[in-house]
């Protein structure tokens, strides 16, 4: 009876042993790392390579190739060797000096980024390779995760007290004031009461929703609301126009739904808002109750509300269809009593920046401060 090759004896070390264990463990490791392991981890047990192979379900050469190289390499034979191949035409060098010149800055001209066909040209004309086709540049611009024509917008803020007025907001969000209200003030602007010229036709199997272009032009309407931060109640106002006098009616009506006790308002820096005259004659006649807070200038995201206002845009004026001004209040004062029924806070996880020493901030909650339930 003819025998086959005696399998090469496999001996770990302690910490070859663990170390391939952990591998095995890891949820995110490469399939092909965790069978090696495996493999070498039952050699070294003892098992024959019959066994491993049936076990793992591989075929006796592959089992029989890895066992080999454990054997005489150690946990170094389990690594990928570099195949055979044609070699790179580009160097590392040469692909270094093409990303960069994908990420130079943009055009005088007014164009952002240029296509791949002109990075070819000017790759060339630079002296950078000899030829480089669109589909090799767009390969190595993939694989060094350069993406030169996407562009992400942000706004910087000139605020020398950016990281303090953004402080002491989130203070107010996560810890409401004893006998106080917290509340967050704006106004949305510019609404407009668009009714579709033709029906929509409905969707269909295999069609979206269709809709006919035109449509009819029935005026603006402003809202001016206030967000309860921490109960989650909302007040609102429609007016025709957004004006200094339309802003001091709202905050009237805001002083009689909270009669007692000091009310934090959190707003922006409009003009209105930073009326200095008209909101000491104001807070005169409501015994000074009234503390303004001013969010950082370019720092909407400081403020709530433009949380609800962005929900109000989906479920309200997306894709709808008012006759009148007088309809789009309706819908809009139907919009904030749906809101009144239950209201939920928003859940403000932001607890701000880091103060000058490095350390975080961290906030204590007291007994009498509510838990801001979840995102509605």
């Amino acid at each position: 009876m003819r025998r086959g090759r005696r399998a090469q004896v496999v001996k770990l070390s302690k910490k070859e042993r663990e170390a391939l264990e952990a591998l095995v463990r890891q949820s995110t490791a490469a399939q092909r790392d965790v069978v090696r392991a495996k493999i070498a981890l039952m050699a070294d047990e003892g098992l024959t390579t019959a066994a491993i192979a049936a076990s793992l379900g591989l075929s006796l050469p592959s089992v029989s190739k890895w066992r080999s190289r454990v054997a005489s390499q150690g946990m170094a034979g389990l690594r990928e060797v570099q195949r055979p191949g044609r070699p790179r035409r580009i160097a590392d060098a040469q692909r270094l000096q093409l990303l960069a010149l994908a990420c130079e800055p943009a055009e005088g001209l007014g164009r952002a980024t240029p296509t791949l066909n002109e990075l070819c040209e000017r790759a060339v004309q630079r002296g950078v390779v000899p030829h480089i086709s669109r589909s090799h540049l767009q390969r190595i611009l993939q694989a060094g995760d350069v993406r030169p024509h996407r562009v992400r917008q942000w706004l910087h803020s000139p605020d020398p007290q950016f990281r303090e007025k953004v402080n002491a907001i989130c203070e107010l969000y996560r810890q409401q004031p004893l006998g106080s209200v917290v509340l967050s003030i704006d106004e949305k602007t510019g609404i407009q009461a668009i009714e579709r010229k033709h029906a929509d036709r409905a969707p269909q199997p295999g069609r979206a929703r269709r809709r006919e272009f035109e449509y009819i032009r029935h005026g603006t309407q402003a809202l001016t609301a206030a967000l309860d931060v921490h109960s989650g109640r909302v007040l609102g106002r429609c007016t025709d126009r957004r004006t200094q006098d339309d802003l001091v009616a709202f905050m009237e009506e805001v002083a009689c739904a909270y009669p007692q006790g000091t009310v934090h308002v959190i707003w922006d820096n409009l003009n209105t808002h930073r009326a200095q005259a008209v909101w000491a004659d104001f807070n005169s006649r409501h015994g000074e109750r009234f503390v303004f807070h001013f969010t950082p200038l370019h720092a909407s995201w400081v403020n709530q509300i433009e949380l609800l206002f962005g929900i109000y845009s989906r479920r309200v004026l997306r894709h709808a269809s008012h006759t009148s001004t007088q309809h789009l209040r309706q819908r809009t004062e139907a919009f904030i009593a749906q809101r009144n029924v239950s209201p939920k806070p928003f859940k403000w996880t932001f607890a701000g920046f880091e103060l000058q020493t490095g350390e975080p901030r961290r906030f204590t909650r007291h007994a009498h401060t509510p838990r801001p339930s979840k995102r509605r």
